[in-house]
């Protein structure tokens, strides 16, 4: 009896021993699932933002970055590592989804719990959203300092999205204005094929209209000059519908052949 308790209590020592180190406090616990990624930026924090550019990974620096993939976690829950090693820059545990940190400051205003959070100026650093664009995810915790420089990571939800807040039409239509200057600076040849799209579906509306409406005027005209040929010119009208029709399908068919090539 003695000797089952004896074994029964030494198992519930090297239980104890074996999980104590694994334990860690839920408040520094990232619940997201991250990916190591090669980061060539040299300060690189836990809760920075990380944008996708044509040399790899790098810390985010424009404002409401379209680029935008993730932010660097050092206590993920699950890690994938890769397997080969870096040889241009240092390695990073990044998350997109889920709760993580994100490195904020209040150059953009203070943050309130709710507060969309999106990418900076200063190089892997969030800051309040106030405008239609792309977002890191929402703020968790409030956060307010007087100081711009002043950096904290604050608790946030993850969900790399486009977001829209509801503010007044003149301030939509800038946003609006701002994201095409943008989109053709990014991509110059899909705005290129979408503007040409729509001028030649335009000018095939336009020139189908006209040619109906002139040879409908023409036709009413006619009819009443020459009541005995109606037949004749309704047949005209009814032709000229037609290629009207006909200009029109062809300007859509050119400008749908232009968006899939």
């Amino acid at each position: 009896m003695r000797l089952k308790k004896f074994f029964l209590g030494l198992i519930l020592i090297q239980f104890i021993f074996l999980f104590m180190p694994s334990v860690i406090f839920a408040k520094d616990l990232i619940l997201g699932v991250a990916t190591s990624v090669e980061i060539s930026d040299a300060k690189v924090n836990d809760g920075s933002i990380v944008s996708s550019s044509n040399k790899g990974f790098v810390l985010s620096q424009k404002p409401y970055d379209l680029a935008m993939t993730g932010v660097v976690a050092m206590n993920s829950a699950v890690s994938i590592e890769a397997s080969k090693q870096s040889t241009k820059g240092s390695l990073y545990p990044i998350v997109s989804s889920g709760t993580a940190r994100v490195l904020v400051s209040t150059i953009n205003g203070p943050i309130a719990k709710g507060d969309l959070i999106t990418s900076s100026t200063i190089p892997g650093v969030g800051m309040k959203a106030t405008k239609s664009g792309i977002v890191v995810g929402s703020s968790l915790e409030n956060y307010t300092s007087t100081n711009i420089k002043e950096l904290k990571p604050i608790q946030a939800s993850l969900q790399i999205r486009h977001s829209a807040p509801r503010t007044s039409l003149q301030r939509n239509l800038l946003d609006v204005a701002n994201l095409s200057a943008l989109a053709w600076t990014e991509e110059p040849l899909t705005v290129f094929r979408y503007l040409t799209a729509a001028i030649i579906l335009i000018v095939s509306f336009i020139l189908g209209f006209y040619v109906f409406g002139r040879v409908a005027g023409r036709g009413v005209e006619a009819l009443g000059r020459n009541p005995l040929a109606a037949r004749v010119i309704q047949l005209g009208i009814g032709l000229n519908v037609l290629i009207t029709l006909a200009i029109i399908t062809a300007g859509i068919l050119v400008a749908i052949l232009i968006l899939t090539l």
